[in-house]
């Protein structure tokens, strides 16, 4: 019986502990934060720094994008005829969207030859929805204008190639 009584006192004794360690937390007491690690490589931190660059500023100058232009020449100087006609037709079918210098509800083509390669530019103006759904810069392009797609303005390449002369003007 003296056995019985010191069991049940220890158990009574123990559950009080457990009851009494298991209340409440405290109102302002912070939750700890677990952090894990990925695993990842240095290798990996530069794409992700990398890839925190907004794509309006990221130089990606040996991507042609995809879509009909395959190579583009571009003369050491400005024609100033074709860069005339260019800007008619941006000023005509792109201004809707498209500020020359300053960020609208696209890009700003100013600086643009610095950041991307003509072909690039040319398959984007011609060919958007083939660029946004296969070319990686363009849908990061996408994300960042808020999902504001470039309509297809059915330009042709001439006319794309002034817009493109254009360009290099600004």
């Amino acid at each position: 019986m003296k056995n019985y009584l010191k069991l049940s006192f220890l158990l009574l004794a123990f559950s009080g502990i457990l009851i009494g360690c298991g209340g409440e937390k405290k109102k302002d007491e912070k939750k700890e934060k677990v952090t894990l690690h990925s695993g990842k490589d240095k290798k990996d931190k530069k794409e992700d720094k990398k890839s925190k660059v907004p794509a309006s500023e990221r130089v990606a100058l040996d991507n042609k994008g995809v879509g009909p232009i395959k190579n583009v020449d571009l003369a050491e100087t400005v024609d100033q005829d074709l860069a005339s006609k260019g800007k008619d037709v941006y000023n005509k079918m792109c201004t809707a969207c498209h500020k020359p210098t300053k960020r609208f509800i696209g890009p700003a083509p100013a600086g643009i030859l610095e950041r991307r390669s003509p072909e690039w530019v040319m398959n984007m103006i011609l060919a958007p929805e083939k660029m946004v759904r296969e070319d990686p810069l363009a849908k990061d392009l996408l994300i960042e204008f808020n999902g504001s797609p470039m309509a297809n303005q059915g330009l042709t390449e001439e006319e794309a190639r002034a817009v493109l002369e254009y360009f290099r003007t600004l």
